[in-house]
């Protein structure tokens, strides 16, 4: 079980307000939201760079912030650490120097998370510790500046849409660096993001932001899967989150099979072990439905469901989406209106959901 996270604060920024509370024991909680709808300023509040005009904030029971206690403690005495979009390594510094700057501000007692070596290893930079920040790509200076808050010995990392700055290639470098931090390391995590690809492979809970406010807060995979939140079930991304376990590999057909709550699901070879286990994500895009049991087609995915929900139209009105319950898991499709007219969809109705292999993705 992570450290409770427990956040409440009202403030005023000239025409902005903040007004927004949450509460989250996920190992890494999103911050998602449009620009200007309060992320930044939130995480700012957690951090101690603001002092909210009222509010309260605590981190695995140490109290940081409590108006109504008369309570504030410096941004210096938090033990939390921050990593901006920009890495702000410093330039003069070699990557060694920059990384053995953050354990200034660690407490004396040892932990695995300040051991220099663990960090090396985690982030995969031992082999530029005498390099200077100035010859680093994007990617690599962001995972120092994610080695440097890690050395501080942190209760709580926030990371500032760290990966806004860097193209595809940067990300995917980095990607599988702050998954092992979120699972190996055992700091919380509160990540500010407003791309649905980012959020749907690392957060385990998800904050919606919305002009100041939190309109939804809860695990990832139950949101996610929603057809009436707009933000996410709009968007080109938009699909569900489903936890997986590989059961076996079938290399002479270049398939892996998955044990998941909706059963077996077939998608292509993944290179990793028997028995590991895998977050997949399958967009609604990609989800056919049909009224009963369909043979001799090429998708190798058949899974009956319930239809739980129907969301409104959006963009042009010729689109919706569709919940499923699938043996209790929620799976998301997105339908012309024709077709959910045609095949009479309704909130109880039986239907089975059809998603080709190659169509799954493990974010």
């Amino acid at each position: 079980m992570s450290a409770v996270v427990e956040v409440s604060a009202r403030h005023r920024l000239g025409a902005f307000a903040l007004d927004a509370a949450f509460a989250s024991n996920g190992r890494l909680t999103a911050l998602f939201g449009r620009s200007g709808s309060g992320k930044t300023t939130l995480i700012n509040v957690i951090s101690g760079l603001i002092r909210p005009q009222a509010g309260r904030v605590v981190v695995d029971g140490r109290v940081m912030v409590d108006s109504a206690a008369g309570i504030f403690v410096p941004k210096h005495r938090r033990r939390i650490g921050y990593v901006f979009q920009e890495a702000r390594l410093f330039p003069h510094l070699t990557v060694r120097q920059n990384l053995l700057y953050g354990r200034w501000f660690a407490p004396r007692t040892e932990d695995r998370g300040s051991r220099l070596d663990d960090v090396l290893d985690l982030l995969g930079i031992g082999h530029l510790l005498h390099r200077a920040p100035g010859t680093l790509s994007g990617g690599e200076k962001q995972r120092v500046a994610i080695g440097r808050a890690l050395l501080a010995k942190p209760g709580l990392l926030l990371m500032d849409e760290p990966l806004a700055s860097l193209d595809e290639q940067r990300k995917a470098e980095i990607l599988p660096h702050i998954e092992r931090l979120r699972d190996g390391f055992g700091i919380p995590i509160v990540y500010v993001s407003h791309s649905i690809a980012e959020v749907a492979r690392l957060a385990t809970h998800l904050v919606i932001l919305d002009q100041g406010r939190v309109t939804m807060s809860g695990p990832t995979a139950e949101l996610m899967s929603r057809p009436d939140i707009p933000i996410l079930s709009s968007a080109p991304e938009a699909g569900a989150i489903i936890e997986a376990r590989v059961l076996r590999h079938e290399p002479e057909h270049g398939l892996t099979i998955l044990q998941t709550p909706m059963g077996p699901l077939q998608i292509a070879r993944r290179s990793v072990p028997e028995g590991a286990q895998l977050r997949v994500r399958i967009l609604a895009r990609d989800v056919m439905l049909s009224l009963r049991p369909l043979d001799e087609i090429s998708a190798l995915n058949v899974l009956p469901g319930t239809v739980s929900a129907i969301g409104g139209r959006h963009g042009d009105g010729a689109a919706l989406e569709v919940r499923l319950d699938c043996n209790g898991a929620g799976l998301l499709a997105r339908l012309t209106a024709k077709s959910a007219e045609q095949l009479r969809l309704a909130p109880g109705s039986a239907v089975y959901a059809v998603i080709k292999s190659v169509s799954i993705d493990t974010p």
